[in-house]
């Protein structure tokens, strides 16, 4: 009676010092699977305490736990900080994208200049045809003026010329 008050005393405090995240259920007896599944001879038959495979659990969880924990907690900080390099290498591949979109903005500039001064020269030679062609125009009309006028003095000259004629033609006297 008396060993198994301190057995179960034992197992009581035994499992107050286990890890505060350990799942309890998970040493129950109840939940314990069979050590073999399959019949064993009686002669290779090796029975162990619960008691001991609960104390070698309790010290196999509290060997590794902190460890897997401090893995764990790594782990996740690496994968923050992994989540923080992809999100500014994102931002830099944006900014390089930006830059190469200047360049071709800086291109698009020097070839808005270059078309800007041909227009500039195409404009300046229309304004010069324009005043060619004003000129032109100008004297062209002075040429026309001047044929009609010397077309109306040749016509002036002919009508003098048939005048004259007309005068030195003999007239037959009137006879009264």
């Amino acid at each position: 009676m008396e060993a198994e008050r301190r057995e179960a005393e034992e197992g009581s405090s035994s499992q107050n010092n286990l890890p505060q995240n350990i799942d309890h259920s998970l040493m129950s007896q109840e939940s314990l699977p069979p050590v073999n599944s399959l019949p064993v001879p009686e002669e290779e038959a090796v029975l162990v305490d619960r008691q001991a495979i609960e104390n070698l659990t309790e010290g196999l969880l509290s060997h590794y736990l902190p460890d897997l924990q401090n893995s764990k907690q790594t782990l996740q900080e690496l994968t923050q900080n992994q989540v923080i390099l992809l999100e500014t290498l994102d931002q830099e591949v944006t900014k390089f994208r930006e830059c190469n979109g200047l360049l071709d903005l800086n291109s698009l500039f020097t070839e808005a200049k270059i078309y800007h001064g041909k227009l500039i020269n195409i404009r300046k030679e229309m304004i010069m045809l324009h005043e060619k062609t004003t000129k032109l125009k100008k004297r062209a009309l002075k040429l026309q003026q001047q044929r009609q006028k010397e077309a109306l003095e040749k016509e002036q000259q002919r009508e003098k010329e048939l005048e004259r004629e007309r005068q030195l033609i003999a007239k037959p006297a009137k006879r009264l």
